[in-house]
């Protein structure tokens, strides 16, 4: 299994995400939730996030395995494009969330108080073609 080029070895996150992807490719169809994950591994709660963190990071990449969760299922390897799609709308309407709330209490008083701030209005500009494109994006 070749790395990416762009992270450094990490062997304990990547044994860690082994027997995480292992688990989930037993359970499949279904998926897992963490604590199923803490007894199919035997690992400790913090290691399954970090072996979860992997697969994001490397291993679903390297292995063409899309890595999703539901509140339902928890974690699972779904050969179904319709789960994919739901994933990365809700990941997007949460990075969409997060960006909102940083833009209106952070910037938008920022703005208000310094309206000549050319760091403020840069960001503004640039934030508003973010929020747009994640927008429609998660719909």
């Amino acid at each position: 299994m070749a790395r990416s080029p762009r992270r450094p070895a990490q062997p304990l996150s990547e044994h860690y995400g082994d027997l995480v992807r292992v688990a989930l490719m037993e359970a499949r169809p279904a998926g897992l939730h963490t604590v199923q994950l803490v007894a199919a591994t035997r690992l400790k709660q913090s290691q399954v996030q970090r072996g979860i963190r992997h697969l994001r990071d490397v291993g679903a990449a390297e292995n063409l395995t899309p890595i999703t969760w539901r509140r339902k299922d928890g974690y699972m390897f779904s050969d179904d494009p319709a789960d994919w799609i739901e994933y990365e709308k809700k990941q997007l309407a949460q990075a969409l969330g997060r960006l909102t709330r940083m833009i209106t209490g952070t910037l938008a008083p920022h703005l208000a108080r310094c309206p000549d701030d050319e760091w403020a209005q840069l960001v503004s500009a640039q934030l508003t073609g973010v929020t747009a494109t994640l927008a429609q994006l998660s719909k």
